[in-house]
């Protein structure tokens, strides 16, 4: 029996290593398919770019983070090409102001000092407590950030810069479309995952696991899974 294929987009910074710990759980069953994140700063040549890795009519889109935003910009302007969409540590918001602010004054530091790779401390400091002695997992994260480099930094960050608020235009879509997030993820803008609550959308379904992380795919891979298996049927 053909497998049936899931599309997956990274977010910032992160590489086909973001689905390593996930993959042993699905693999069996689905043939997962890393898209990575396009070098444009125009979420219109993007969708132009991701769709060229598609094989078929209609397509299952996974999306992480940055690439939750590029999925659900994707499903929005190409509907008949979807299937279902899930969003993992991701929202359909446009960047606050002064996360543009902070992010402009990033690109300036390395304008002046060059790409810095991304502290060890940073990277413990960015995972649960419990996997914070995963030295693996660490070095995961970081050797992605270092591996991606400069070019990639600089597209992906500028990039966040171009979002706009896409809440009304998910109200006119009519497939399976998952949110899965951490409770307290710092970097999750939660302001508008209660948007899409207050949505009462019956195609769009929220989902959330308690605790901090980000990299739910490297932290917690086996219960993702188990949404994500959800998601495939619904």
């Amino acid at each position: 029996m053909k497998k049936q294929k899931i599309y997956l987009l990274p977010g910032l910074m992160t590489d086909e290593r973001l689905w390593e710990r996930l993959k042993p759980y699905l693999e069996d069953s689905y043939e997962l398919i890393h898209i990575p994140l396009p070098k444009s700063y125009d979420f219109e040549e993007i969708n132009l770019i991701i769709e060229k890795y598609f094989k078929e009519e209609k397509v299952n889109l996974l999306g992480f983070s940055l690439g939750s935003y590029i999925a659900t910009y994707y499903a929005i302007k190409n509907p008949h090409r979807i299937k279902r969409v899930f969003n993992l540590a991701g929202s359909p918001s446009a960047s606050h102001p002064i996360e543009i602010v902070r992010r402009e004054i990033k690109l300036k530091e390395i304008e002046k000092k060059g790409f810095f790779s991304l502290p060890y401390e940073k990277a413990i400091s960015l995972l649960e407590e419990k996997n914070q002695n995963d030295t693996q997992l660490v070095d995961t994260i970081v050797d992605m950030f270092t591996s991606l480099g400069e070019e990639n930094y600089v597209y992906q960050l500028k990039s966040t810069f171009y979002r706009k608020d896409l809440h009304e235009e998910l109200k006119e879509l009519e497939f399976p479309i998952y949110y899965y997030y951490s409770t307290k993820d710092r970097l999750l803008n939660h302001a508008s995952i209660k948007k899409l609550e207050e949505l009462k959308h019956p195609h769009i379904k929220l989902f959330n696991r308690e605790g901090y992380s980000h990299n739910i795919p490297l932290e917690e891979p086996e219960l993702l899974s188990k949404y994500i298996k959800m998601w495939l049927e619904s």
